[in-house]
């Protein structure tokens, strides 16, 4: 998480790693004294609502500016902080108008300065507070909306960052027993439709207190901030495992009807039970790889690797990228021995490219062609150069697509874009995986193939059960796929008049598929819920409203519809890419809001007391990395490798192999047997785990080369020279007659990348391929198969090898 509070532009300095993404520390002379927070999580929404109370503790006065990280799941509704009698509040303005006012602030430059740190990254919320004077006090007022992501075990995820705890000299360590320290109110409520099951928190905290006799809704209090001063980390657990729930939200009364304000907003949490294998998948996806040119000379076998483990039946391209970008083919082709053949033979014309980086335009063009109908879109991106100042624009495009396809990210350690590869990943519910200059991105990107690869929820649709009069409008639409161990929120509007008062409960029922087996969940809601009137998931479906529009675009017809929105939001204080935030000083008793102006009154008035606040894309450089004695005694080991094998380098090796190949006299059954196609041999080969160095990577690559996309091995004399055997032995110990060539050659290769497992993690694919084949084909005699290969080999692999 990254770092959020008060800062001082004098004292900022290095921050810390935190979760992937690098932020600046608060000054240590304005301390946090007090923190009240109030939260309320509804199934998978979070309202938050808190003060924090900062005091200089210096004896000179404080140039400060408060800082908060956004994403795309966060919505800041309402901030104002107070220092005497002065209160600087921000509101929410049209864009047009409040980038007028903002070319008359003065104090811009501060913020200029905070974007261009080169800590700093990604999104935050910033407002320029001036000077705090000595042991003056600055009371902040935050509040935001937030959708909860849901974890493995089913919980929702709740944090609080730990920057914005009280710090360590106001808090009463010693008398734990108390309910809340004096400088710590934390409170949080909890609502559920499922019932609330139990609750798991990194901090002392008081018990959950139920206050429904269903267990619909409890609450809790924190007793202290988590210990060894880390992120609060709260998860709550509801009752059974759904599949599906809602929180309906009541209309504004003071809104019109048929308005987004005026009518009750559904939103509908889509959590699949997809079960961890399947008989017939029927679904492999289309996989889009997307290579840094600059990469070329260290990826060129991790290229080989995941084109040789994909499945038979589903699509892929390759894209190279630098200065411009190439595609293999024009479009996605399906995955076949020629398709694969052409793409491994054209990996050694990647030409290397240290020019710029237009990974935008490469993901524009991708976004904007069209998706294969049951072939979930998933990309494999590997980058080492800077994306330059385009983060912003990449991560709006990645948002608005992030329904429709998932990222694997794998930025070098020497990489500038690691925290933008990171964003990519975690909006779009992939894997980021940082490949160090001594870590192996063929076992890494292998091991994100093989999660692409798990079974996942399509065809998924709703059907809903609304009494008569009520009609309901999606907002924001079911996504066509829905990923293991993922969820999706969807916002629904529902309008009209029930003919009949009496009765106030509606049904969603949510349908989907799992490879060729469908599922069918029904959940029952009340239209006529509770209500506090700060309508979280209001706002949150009107963000999701005003992007939308903005991606869409209006027409004539549809002003009127999109003036009233973009209005509406304004009171919501909701932020789009139609309006822009700015901050007024004023005195405390002449404190106002925007909408209660009168008719025709204009901001331009107050221009000479706004303050600098934005929304700002702050632009950073990479992270640093930990050094662990591990990792030193796996470089050391390595290092005492590479200098005892220096006369038996890979490349050398490949030599002898080749030579030994050119000796043997092939027979005219070898002669009518498919080669493998070109392959470049001398691909540098970088490994990072010490086990890995003791295997014979040569006859490996070589191995991985001749197997056939549909995971069998032909018995060629370039087969039985990777294998170490000679031709005659293959052929003189094949079991039988009846058992193929190809079936034995298949048993061969099979037991050979076995033995290397607990070395080379990553041919599971590839040997599970193998076994898929194996089990399709008649007469094989695999108990005798194995036990000549074994004889053969020299080793002693079980039956279970052929297990998928």
């Amino acid at each position: 998480m990254r770092k959020s509070g008060i800062l001082s532009k004098q004292y900022m300095c290095r921050g810390l790693f935190q979760r992937g993404i690098w932020f600046f520390s608060s000054c240590p002379e304005v301390e946090l004294e007090t923190v009240t927070v109030n939260v309320s999580i509804q199934d998978f929404v979070a309202d938050v609502v808190s003060e924090l109370v900062f005091r200089n503790m210096s004896q000179v006065s404080k140039e400060t500016m408060f800082i908060f990280p956004l994403d795309f799941n966060t919505v800041v509704h309402t901030f104002y902080a107070t220092m005497g009698d002065t209160r600087i509040e921000a509101m929410v303005l049209e864009k047009e108008e409040a980038q007028q006012l903002c070319k008359a602030t003065s104090g811009v430059e501060n913020l200029t300065y905070l974007q261009d740190q080169g800590d700093l990254w990604g999104p935050v919320f910033a407002c320029f507070l001036g000077n705090l004077p000595p042991n003056r006090e600055v009371t902040i007022s935050l509040c935001y909306v937030q959708e909860l992501t849901l974890q493995p075990d089913g919980a929702a995820q709740f944090c609080w960052p730990r920057e914005l705890f009280p710090s360590r000299k106001y808090i009463n360590w010693i008398s734990l027993e108390e309910e809340t320290s004096k400088s710590l109110h934390f409170g949080i409520c909890l609502r559920s439709g499922h019932g609330v099951s139990h609750i798991a928190v990194n901090s002392s905290h008081t018990p959950l207190q139920y206050i429904a006799p269903d267990q619909t809704s409890a609450e809790v209090s924190l007793k202290l901030p988590p210990w060894m001063q880390d992120d609060l980390n709260f998860l709550v657990y509801y009752r059974g495992s759904p599949s599906l729930s809602a929180v309906v939200e009541r209309r504004d009364p003071k809104a019109s009807p048929g308005s987004l304000l005026g009518d009750t907003v559904v939103m509908v949490t889509l959590m699949p039970n997809i079960p961890d294998t399947v008989p017939n998948p029927g679904q492999f996806g289309e996989f889009l790889f997307l290579m840094d040119r600059s990469l070329f000379q260290d990826a060129q076998n991790t290229l080989l690797f995941l084109l040789k483990s994909l499945p038979l039946g589903c699509y892929f391209n390759i894209y190279s990228f630098g200065a411009t970008f190439k595609a293999f083919y024009p479009q996605s082709v399906e995955y076949t021995q020629e398709s694969m053949d052409n793409a491994v033979g054209s990996i050694s014309s990647i030409c290397p490219d240290l020019g710029g980086c237009d990974l935008l335009g490469l993901l524009r063009f991708i976004y904007s062609t069209p998706l294969l109908h049951g072939h979930p879109r998933q990309l494999f991106i590997f980058i080492q150069r800077k994306v330059s100042n385009e983060e912003e624009a990449i991560m709006a495009e990645v948002y608005r697509y992030r329904d429709h396809h998932r990222c694997f990210c794998f930025p070098t350690n020497s990489c500038d874009s690691f925290n933008l590869s990171q964003a990519m990943a975690l909006e779009t519910k992939g894997e980021c995986v940082c490949i160090h200059s001594r870590m192996d991105m063929t076992s890494e990107a292998v091991k994100c193939l093989q999660q692409a690869l798990q079974p996942l929820a399509s065809g998924i649709s709703l059907h809903w059960d609304l009494p008569p009069g009520l009609e309901v409008s999606m907002i924001r639409k079911a996504p066509e796929i829905i990923f293991q161990g993922h969820q999706s929120s969807i916002y629904a509007q529902i309008h009209g008049q029930a003919q009949d008062p009496e009765v106030d409960e509606g049904a969603v029922t949510l349908q989907y598929y799992v490879g060729h087996q469908s599922f069918e969940y029904t959940l029952r809601f009340s239209l006529s819920p509770s209500s506090d009137g700060r309508l979280p998931v209001h706002r949150m479906a009107m963000k999701h409203l005003l992007w939308k529009l903005a991606w869409e675009g209006t027409s004539r017809a549809e002003k009127d519809v999109h003036h009233s929105t973009v209005k509406s939001s304004l009171s919501l204080g909701v932020l789009s890419p139609f309006t822009s935030v700015v901050a007024v000083r004023m005195k405390q008793r002449d404190a106002w809001h925007h909408d209660s102006l009168p008719p025709g009154s204009s901001m331009s008035s107050l221009s000479c007391n706004l303050v600098p606040c934005q929304l700002l894309w702050l632009r950073g450089f990479r992270p640093g990395w930990f050094k662990s004695t591990k990792f030193w005694m796996v470089q050391k080991c390595q290092s005492c490798l590479e200098t005892l094998d220096r006369k038996a380098r890979d490349t050398e090796a490949l030599t002898q192999f080749s030579a030994s190949c050119k000796e043997w006299e092939p027979s005219p059954e070898d002669d009518t047997m498919e080669e493998p196609p070109a392959f470049n041999m001398s691909w540098n080969w970088t490994i990072s785990p010490l086990s890995t160095r003791l295997c014979d990577f040569s006859g490996l690559r070589v191995v991985v080369a001749l197997q056939k996309a549909n995971g069998s091995w032909a018995p060629t004399a370039a087969l039985a020279s990777a294998l170490g055997l000679s031709k005659a032995d293959v052929e003189g110990q094949r079991p039988s007659e009846v058992v193929q060539p190809t079936a034995w050659a298949t048993v061969l290769a099979l037991v050979w990348l076995h033995q290397y497992k607990w070395k080379v993690s990553w041919s599971d694919l590839l040997r599970a391929k193998a076994c898929r084949w194996l089990q399709d084909q008649e007469e094989v005699q695999l108990d005798e198969c194995l036990k000549a290969a074994n004889s053969l080999l020299g080793c002693f692999v079980e039956p279970s090898v052929f297990r998928i």
